[in-house]
């Protein structure tokens, strides 16, 4: 990861958020496996050096996340406390899920590391659940939840809880995948809900978060890849694809003013759920009566695809111009 070398102090300002990147990356690799069927030996080939691509931004992260806690104890603290960024913490145990889900389902189902990582990252997104939602039973004195901390942001907690099964059942923890999957499914509605009421109560979200939005169509791709991992009824699939579907229409509103806005993280809370969505698309158009999404989802797929290359390139002049690790407006 490439620091501009004006913003010596550059490391105090990288939070828990950037590890969407991961998330990100990760969601593509999936979608370029799920795309074998249709697009034949090279969608593999693809779907390898995204997770290479995710993989070494992981390891970029910890070891720079590490330096971090080491010099400013204390913006990782403030990061902690704040009361948007703190839910960001489960992007960590999310991407150690989503690199242990692509190597038992897709790199390599032989490795030892593929269990440990999905162990890992299983274990440690139901404790940031919980950790994130405690703060809801403080007074608001205390930091409490209050309208202006209801954002999109909330659903990180949801999407990992339901990823567990995607390489739960695959390695025979099917029980526990239940049960955690069961967590993401009761949160997502809640949290929904949620999201709505506050909309109402304290008005839209900034502009800057505009992104954010597009994070309300990752828990139902998800839950309708598991749903299908299951061997449900293709009906229940369909049903979440077209939730999924609504929420990116229902974001797509809000293009205009998301181009307004300059280039920052929340930007890049676009990509997983967009790759999320390919990835449910290509799975659903394998299946009986399917057929009809095949041309769809491969146009899903490019767009996502697109969308996280465009991403990371602006991710990579923001560092080089020293425009990103900077302290908050």
């Amino acid at each position: 990861m490439s620091v501009s070398s004006s913003h010596p102090a550059a490391l105090e300002h990288l939070g828990p958020g950037w590890f969407v990147l991961v998330m990100g990356w990760s969601g593509l690799a999936m979608a370029w496996f799920r795309a074998a069927p249709l697009l034949g030996d090279n969608a593999p080939l693809l779907g390898q050096a995204a997770a290479t691509v995710a993989a070494g931004i992981f390891l970029s992260l910890v070891v720079a996340m590490a330096l971090r806690l080491s010099r400013y104890r204390a913006a990782v603290q403030a990061d902690l406390r704040h009361p948007v960024k703190h839910a960001f913490v489960a992007a960590l145990p999310i991407s150690l899920l989503l690199l242990g889900t692509l190597t038992v389902t897709a790199v390599d189902p032989t490795a030892a590391l593929g269990p440990i990582l999905w162990w890992m990252g299983s274990l440690g997104e139901l404790a940031a659940t919980v950790w994130v939602l405690a703060r809801w039973l403080r007074a608001k004195e205390q930091g409490g939840l209050q309208w202006p901390a209801v954002t999109p942001v909330l659903f990180i907690p949801v999407v990992g809880n339901v990823i567990v099964p995607l390489a739960g059942i695959p390695l025979g923890h099917e029980a526990w995948s239940a049960a955690q999957f069961a967590i993401g499914l009761f949160l997502w509605p809640a949290l929904l809900v949620l999201l709505l009421a506050r909309m109402v109560m304290a008005g839209p979200l900034p502009g800057r978060m505009t992104g954010t939005l597009f994070i309300m169509a990752a828990p139902p791709s998800v839950i309708g890849l598991c749903f299908l991992q299951w061997e449900l009824a293709p009906a229940t699939a369909w049903g979440a694809w077209g939730i999924a579907l609504f929420s990116i229409l229902w974001a797509l509103t809000q293009l205009g003013v998301l181009r307004q806005q300059p280039f920052g993280i929340p930007h890049w809370g676009m990509s997983f759920p967009l790759a999320a969505f390919a990835a449910l698309s290509l799975r659903l158009s394998q299946t009986p009566g399917g057929e009809w999404l095949s041309l769809p989802a491969t146009a899903f797929l490019a767009v996502a695809s697109v969308v996280i290359v465009g991403l990371t390139l602006s991710t990579w002049r923001g560092l080089r111009q020293g425009r990103l690790l900077v302290p908050d407006a």
